[in-house]
């Protein structure tokens, strides 16, 4: 337990570790691209955004059915994509340290769900609706991401910027 809690700790403090920054590549290909190049970098951070598959895989571990799958990751990029389009397009934000820590504390929540802590070692229930707070932690999530992209000049008129983020 003791080597889990170090793990945890080493993994937080890690710059690296942090889901939601954007590589020079990325940041040039954002600026300068059209909305094709959002559509692969969408996908290439729904693929590496381990933050994600970490949250969508504690996740689905248990479901038994495709049709939960889908359901599950449907609700999560549902939110994710609520808090991504309307954060960056109104312009909320915070700090993206604080929101890339609540990130990892979502996964932590997930997996200490996972090993049934929260019944062995709290004696409680850990989500009343396992689909509600799927969809909360996908809000957390886009609000993530939507902290990153707001640094960047992602186009002055109200249009393209909001079609860049759809597309993204």
């Amino acid at each position: 337990m003791l080597r889990f809690i170090l793990s945890f700790f080493a993994l937080l403090w890690s710059f690296e570790s942090f889901a939601h920054g954007i590589s020079d590549e990325a940041k040039k290909a954002m600026i300068e691209g059209g909305y094709f190049q959002y559509i692969v970098l969408g996908a290439e951070h729904m693929i590496t955004g381990y933050d994600h598959l970490l949250f969508l895989f504690g996740v689905i571990f248990f479901l038994t059915s495709f049709k939960d799958i889908v359901k599950f990751i449907s609700v999560f990029t549902l939110g994710h994509s609520i808090t991504l389009i309307f954060a960056t397009f109104m312009g909320i934000t915070a700090n993206y340290w604080l929101i890339d820590a609540v990130i990892a504390l979502s996964v932590c929540y997930k997996g200490f769900d996972n090993n049934k802590g929260f019944q062995e070692y709290l004696g409680m229930k850990a989500a009343p609706n396992l689909l509600f707070m799927v969809f909360v932690f996908g809000l957390i999530h886009g609000f993530g991401l939507s902290t990153r992209l707001q640094q960047l000049p992602l186009g002055d008129e109200s249009g393209p910027m909001l079609m860049r983020i759809i597309s993204f």
